[in-house]
Protein backbone atom coordinates (compact mmCIF):
# COMPACT_ATOMS: atom_id res chain seq x y z
CA UNK A 1 0.00 0.00 0.00
CA UNK A 2 2.59 2.54 1.32
CA UNK A 3 4.53 1.83 -2.18
CA UNK A 4 1.17 2.87 -3.99
CA UNK A 5 0.96 5.89 -2.44
CA UNK A 6 4.87 7.32 -2.94
CA UNK A 7 4.05 6.20 -6.53
CA UNK A 8 0.86 8.35 -6.33
CA UNK A 9 2.73 11.07 -4.92
CA UNK A 10 6.25 11.02 -7.29
CA UNK A 11 3.55 11.30 -10.53
CA UNK A 12 2.13 13.77 -8.47
CA UNK A 13 5.13 15.81 -8.59
CA UNK A 14 6.15 14.90 -11.47
CA UNK A 15 3.00 16.03 -13.18
CA UNK A 16 2.87 19.41 -11.14
CA UNK A 17 6.35 20.08 -12.78
CA UNK A 18 5.75 19.20 -16.06
CA UNK A 19 2.64 21.71 -16.07
CA UNK A 20 5.31 24.51 -15.17
CA UNK A 21 6.10 25.55 -19.53
CA UNK A 22 6.75 28.31 -21.08
CA UNK A 23 3.54 28.25 -22.93
CA UNK A 24 1.68 28.10 -19.61
CA UNK A 25 3.94 30.57 -17.79
CA UNK A 26 3.56 32.90 -21.01
CA UNK A 27 -0.38 33.06 -20.64
CA UNK A 28 -0.07 33.65 -17.05
CA UNK A 29 1.92 36.86 -17.51
CA UNK A 30 -0.67 37.66 -20.18
CA UNK A 31 -2.94 38.07 -17.10
CA UNK A 32 -0.98 39.87 -14.83
CA UNK A 33 -0.33 42.26 -16.89
CA UNK A 34 -4.28 42.34 -18.14
CA UNK A 35 -4.21 43.14 -14.17
CA UNK A 36 -2.01 45.26 -13.65
CA UNK A 37 -3.74 47.65 -16.23
CA UNK A 38 -6.61 47.41 -14.09
CA UNK A 39 -5.20 48.50 -11.21
CA UNK A 40 -3.90 51.31 -12.84
CA UNK A 41 -0.26 51.13 -12.95
CA UNK A 42 1.48 53.29 -16.00
CA UNK A 43 1.52 52.28 -19.30
CA UNK A 44 5.46 53.01 -18.58
CA UNK A 45 5.68 51.19 -15.58
CA UNK A 46 3.63 48.11 -17.30
CA UNK A 47 5.99 48.34 -20.10
CA UNK A 48 9.16 48.36 -18.14
CA UNK A 49 8.10 45.49 -15.72
CA UNK A 50 6.72 42.79 -18.28
CA UNK A 51 9.37 43.67 -21.07
CA UNK A 52 11.70 40.84 -19.90
CA UNK A 53 9.81 38.50 -17.82
CA UNK A 54 10.85 35.03 -17.68
CA UNK A 55 9.72 32.02 -16.92
CA UNK A 56 12.58 30.85 -13.81
CA UNK A 57 12.39 27.18 -13.23
CA UNK A 58 15.62 27.49 -10.88
CA UNK A 59 13.26 29.64 -8.60
CA UNK A 60 10.35 26.92 -8.77
CA UNK A 61 12.99 24.42 -8.10
CA UNK A 62 14.87 26.18 -5.10
CA UNK A 63 11.03 26.52 -3.35
CA UNK A 64 10.00 23.08 -3.55
CA UNK A 65 13.10 21.55 -2.72
CA UNK A 66 14.13 23.66 0.41
CA UNK A 67 16.53 21.40 2.08
CA UNK A 68 15.88 20.34 5.90
CA UNK A 69 18.00 21.49 8.13
CA UNK A 70 19.59 18.59 9.92
CA UNK A 71 22.07 20.47 12.39
CA UNK A 72 22.14 22.04 15.79
CA UNK A 73 23.25 25.15 16.88
CA UNK A 74 26.69 24.00 18.05
CA UNK A 75 27.62 23.11 14.29
CA UNK A 76 25.90 25.87 12.57
CA UNK A 77 26.65 29.46 14.45
CA UNK A 78 30.81 28.67 14.05
CA UNK A 79 29.61 28.50 9.81
CA UNK A 80 27.54 31.32 10.66
CA UNK A 81 29.31 33.76 12.83
CA UNK A 82 32.85 32.64 12.01
CA UNK A 83 35.85 34.86 13.48
CA UNK A 84 36.42 36.26 10.43
CA UNK A 85 32.67 37.63 10.15
CA UNK A 86 32.74 39.31 13.74
CA UNK A 87 36.16 40.98 12.93
CA UNK A 88 34.71 42.31 9.89
CA UNK A 89 31.01 43.41 11.87
CA UNK A 90 33.59 44.89 14.23
CA UNK A 91 35.42 46.71 11.70
CA UNK A 92 32.58 48.16 9.55
CA UNK A 93 30.56 48.89 12.79
CA UNK A 94 33.80 51.46 13.59
CA UNK A 95 33.51 52.72 9.87
CA UNK A 96 30.02 53.47 10.32
CA UNK A 97 29.80 54.63 13.79
CA UNK A 98 28.34 57.97 13.52
CA UNK A 99 25.51 56.87 11.08
CA UNK A 100 24.89 53.79 12.68
CA UNK A 101 24.22 55.99 16.00
CA UNK A 102 22.62 58.35 14.03
CA UNK A 103 20.17 55.91 12.96
CA UNK A 104 20.15 53.78 16.27
CA UNK A 105 19.02 57.19 18.65
CA UNK A 106 16.36 58.18 15.38
CA UNK A 107 14.72 54.40 15.33
CA UNK A 108 15.30 53.11 18.94
CA UNK A 109 18.03 50.22 18.21
CA UNK A 110 20.85 49.25 19.13
CA UNK A 111 23.91 49.85 16.45
CA UNK A 112 25.19 46.43 17.23
CA UNK A 113 21.87 44.53 15.96
CA UNK A 114 21.76 46.38 12.66
CA UNK A 115 24.94 45.60 11.69
CA UNK A 116 24.57 41.78 13.51
CA UNK A 117 21.38 41.92 10.91
CA UNK A 118 23.18 43.06 7.85
CA UNK A 119 26.26 40.65 8.05
CA UNK A 120 23.67 37.13 8.44
CA UNK A 121 21.46 38.70 5.71
CA UNK A 122 24.45 39.80 3.06
CA UNK A 123 27.53 39.29 4.18
CA UNK A 124 27.39 42.90 5.06
CA UNK A 125 26.02 43.83 1.28
CA UNK A 126 28.15 41.28 -0.25
CA UNK A 127 25.75 38.77 -1.61
CA UNK A 128 22.08 40.28 -2.24
CA UNK A 129 21.28 37.78 -4.88
CA UNK A 130 21.00 38.24 -8.64
CA UNK A 131 17.78 36.92 -9.87
CA UNK A 132 15.63 39.52 -11.22
CA UNK A 133 12.31 39.94 -9.26
CA UNK A 134 9.73 40.19 -10.93
CA UNK A 135 10.68 37.42 -13.09
CA UNK A 136 11.00 34.93 -9.95
CA UNK A 137 7.93 36.30 -8.16
CA UNK A 138 5.87 35.75 -11.44
CA UNK A 139 7.12 32.29 -11.50
CA UNK A 140 6.48 31.72 -8.09
CA UNK A 141 3.12 32.83 -8.36
CA UNK A 142 2.39 30.90 -11.79
CA UNK A 143 4.00 27.32 -10.10
CA UNK A 144 0.73 27.66 -7.56
CA UNK A 145 1.74 26.23 -4.51
CA UNK A 146 1.68 29.95 -2.60
CA UNK A 147 0.20 31.79 -5.59
CA UNK A 148 -1.60 34.70 -3.24
CA UNK A 149 1.67 34.82 -1.48
CA UNK A 150 3.70 35.46 -4.70
CA UNK A 151 1.45 37.40 -6.85
CA UNK A 152 0.81 39.84 -3.58
CA UNK A 153 4.56 40.43 -4.03
CA UNK A 154 4.76 40.61 -8.13
CA UNK A 155 2.59 43.67 -7.88
CA UNK A 156 4.28 45.30 -4.67
CA UNK A 157 7.23 45.17 -7.13
CA UNK A 158 5.72 46.91 -9.89
CA UNK A 159 4.83 49.58 -7.19
CA UNK A 160 8.19 49.86 -6.08
CA UNK A 161 8.76 49.99 -10.18
CA UNK A 162 6.34 52.26 -10.28
CA UNK A 163 7.42 54.90 -7.34
CA UNK A 164 11.03 55.26 -9.21
CA UNK A 165 13.15 53.88 -6.77
CA UNK A 166 14.88 51.31 -8.68
CA UNK A 167 14.92 50.50 -12.29
CA UNK A 168 13.10 46.78 -13.42
CA UNK A 169 16.29 45.18 -14.46
CA UNK A 170 18.08 46.50 -11.81
CA UNK A 171 15.56 44.92 -9.25
CA UNK A 172 17.55 42.00 -8.57
CA UNK A 173 17.34 39.86 -4.81
CA UNK A 174 17.12 35.97 -4.12
CA UNK A 175 14.74 33.01 -5.53
CA UNK A 176 12.22 33.90 -3.85
CA UNK A 177 12.01 37.69 -4.46
CA UNK A 178 14.21 38.90 -1.17
CA UNK A 179 15.57 42.07 -1.95
CA UNK A 180 18.70 44.34 -1.27
CA UNK A 181 21.30 44.33 1.67
CA UNK A 182 18.80 43.84 4.29
CA UNK A 183 16.67 41.19 2.45
CA UNK A 184 13.05 42.92 2.12
CA UNK A 185 10.52 40.91 0.20
CA UNK A 186 8.80 43.65 -1.82
CA UNK A 187 5.68 43.88 0.58
CA UNK A 188 7.86 44.58 3.25
CA UNK A 189 9.77 47.12 1.17
CA UNK A 190 6.58 48.96 0.58
CA UNK A 191 5.99 48.63 4.97
CA UNK A 192 9.34 49.63 6.16
CA UNK A 193 11.81 50.90 3.90
CA UNK A 194 13.29 53.87 4.05
CA UNK A 195 14.67 57.12 2.16
CA UNK A 196 17.15 58.19 5.05
CA UNK A 197 19.51 59.63 3.08
CA UNK A 198 17.04 61.90 1.11
CA UNK A 199 17.23 61.64 -2.27
CA UNK A 200 13.82 60.93 -3.00
CA UNK A 201 14.40 56.82 -3.25
CA UNK A 202 14.49 53.91 -0.94
CA UNK A 203 17.93 52.46 -1.90
CA UNK A 204 18.25 49.38 0.19
CA UNK A 205 20.81 47.88 -2.85
CA UNK A 206 23.20 50.54 -2.80
CA UNK A 207 22.41 53.43 -0.11
CA UNK A 208 24.25 52.37 3.29
CA UNK A 209 22.07 55.40 4.88
CA UNK A 210 18.68 53.59 3.31
CA UNK A 211 20.23 50.72 4.32
CA UNK A 212 20.40 50.36 8.03
CA UNK A 213 17.76 53.16 8.47
CA UNK A 214 15.08 50.32 6.89
CA UNK A 215 16.38 47.74 8.77
CA UNK A 216 15.87 49.68 12.34
CA UNK A 217 12.45 50.85 10.64
CA UNK A 218 11.43 47.19 10.53
CA UNK A 219 12.81 46.27 14.36
CA UNK A 220 11.37 49.59 15.54
CA UNK A 221 7.89 48.64 14.21
CA UNK A 222 7.28 45.10 15.20
CA UNK A 223 7.67 46.30 19.33
CA UNK A 224 11.94 46.05 19.27
CA UNK A 225 13.41 46.99 23.05
CA UNK A 226 16.10 49.41 22.92
CA UNK A 227 16.61 49.23 26.58
CA UNK A 228 16.83 45.29 26.43
CA UNK A 229 19.28 43.07 24.70
CA UNK A 230 17.78 39.64 22.53
CA UNK A 231 17.97 36.13 24.50
CA UNK A 232 20.32 35.00 27.81
CA UNK A 233 21.62 31.36 27.49
CA UNK A 234 20.82 29.45 30.27
CA UNK A 235 20.41 25.87 32.26
CA UNK A 236 18.13 24.39 34.33
CA UNK A 237 18.14 22.93 37.68
CA UNK A 238 14.83 20.84 36.93
CA UNK A 239 13.27 20.32 34.13
CA UNK A 240 10.13 22.77 32.93
CA UNK A 241 6.73 21.15 31.91
CA UNK A 242 6.41 21.45 28.10
CA UNK A 243 3.55 23.29 28.37
CA UNK A 244 5.48 26.35 29.72
CA UNK A 245 7.91 25.99 26.68
CA UNK A 246 8.03 28.41 23.86
CA UNK A 247 7.91 32.07 22.47
CA UNK A 248 3.88 32.13 23.24
CA UNK A 249 4.55 31.77 27.17
CA UNK A 250 5.81 34.88 29.04
CA UNK A 251 6.99 34.47 32.39
CA UNK A 252 8.87 37.37 34.52
CA UNK A 253 12.58 36.54 35.62
CA UNK A 254 11.58 35.92 39.15
CA UNK A 255 9.19 33.70 37.99
CA UNK A 256 11.33 31.46 35.92
CA UNK A 257 13.72 31.57 38.78
CA UNK A 258 11.15 29.66 40.86
CA UNK A 259 10.42 26.96 38.20
CA UNK A 260 14.24 26.29 38.36
CA UNK A 261 15.77 28.61 35.41
CA UNK A 262 19.26 29.73 35.98
CA UNK A 263 22.40 31.31 34.31
CA UNK A 264 24.49 29.78 32.42
CA UNK A 265 26.73 29.40 34.92
CA UNK A 266 24.45 28.48 37.26
CA UNK A 267 23.95 31.64 39.31
CA UNK A 268 20.65 33.15 40.34
CA UNK A 269 19.19 35.04 37.35
CA UNK A 270 19.03 38.85 37.30
CA UNK A 271 16.45 40.86 39.51
CA UNK A 272 15.03 42.64 36.51
CA UNK A 273 11.13 43.46 35.83
CA UNK A 274 10.82 42.15 32.45
CA UNK A 275 9.45 38.94 31.09
CA UNK A 276 10.78 36.74 28.83
CA UNK A 277 10.33 32.69 26.96
CA UNK A 278 11.85 29.96 27.43
CA UNK A 279 13.25 28.61 23.93
CA UNK A 280 14.60 25.24 22.72
CA UNK A 281 16.10 26.21 19.19
CA UNK A 282 17.73 22.01 18.98
CA UNK A 283 15.64 20.30 21.88
CA UNK A 284 15.75 19.11 25.18
CA UNK A 285 19.32 18.29 24.72
CA UNK A 286 20.71 21.30 22.82
CA UNK A 287 21.32 25.09 23.90
CA UNK A 288 18.19 26.86 25.72
CA UNK A 289 17.65 30.61 25.83
CA UNK A 290 15.86 32.89 27.87
CA UNK A 291 14.14 34.72 25.00
CA UNK A 292 13.48 38.58 25.59
CA UNK A 293 11.32 40.61 23.42
CA UNK A 294 13.63 41.53 20.78
CA UNK A 295 14.11 37.56 19.84
CA UNK A 296 10.07 38.09 19.03
CA UNK A 297 11.11 40.75 16.70
CA UNK A 298 14.34 39.02 15.35
CA UNK A 299 11.66 36.32 14.61
CA UNK A 300 9.59 38.54 13.16
CA UNK A 301 11.95 38.93 10.17
CA UNK A 302 12.47 35.75 9.79
CA UNK A 303 10.78 32.98 11.30
CA UNK A 304 14.03 30.99 12.04
CA UNK A 305 15.04 30.33 15.70
CA UNK A 306 18.57 29.57 13.91
CA UNK A 307 18.08 32.74 12.45
CA UNK A 308 17.82 34.77 15.59
CA UNK A 309 20.25 33.02 17.39
CA UNK A 310 23.16 33.72 14.98
CA UNK A 311 22.16 37.24 15.01
CA UNK A 312 21.97 37.92 18.63
CA UNK A 313 25.12 35.92 19.02
CA UNK A 314 26.75 38.15 16.48
CA UNK A 315 25.16 41.06 17.80
CA UNK A 316 26.97 40.19 21.19
CA UNK A 317 31.02 39.31 19.59
CA UNK A 318 30.26 42.75 18.40
CA UNK A 319 29.44 44.32 21.66
CA UNK A 320 31.93 41.87 24.24
CA UNK A 321 35.34 41.68 21.79
CA UNK A 322 36.66 40.11 25.76
CA UNK A 323 34.86 37.48 25.31
CA UNK A 324 37.11 36.04 22.00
Amino acid sequence: MWKRALVAALLSVSASASAVDADGFSQYVSQLKQEAGEKGYAPATIDAAFADIKLFKRAISADRNQPEFKKTLDTYLPQAVPQWKVDKARKLYKEHRELLEEIGKAYGVQPRFIVALWGIETNFGGYTGNYPVLSTTASLAYEGRREDFFKEQFFAAMTILDQGHISADAMRGSWAGAMGQTQFMPTSFLSYAEDYDGDGRKDIWGSLPDVFASAANYLSNVGWQYNQTWARQVKLAQPVDESLQGLKVKKTLAEWQQLGVRRFDGSDLPVRDIEASLVFPDDADGRVYLAYANYDALMRWNRSHYFAVAVGYLSDRIKFPAID
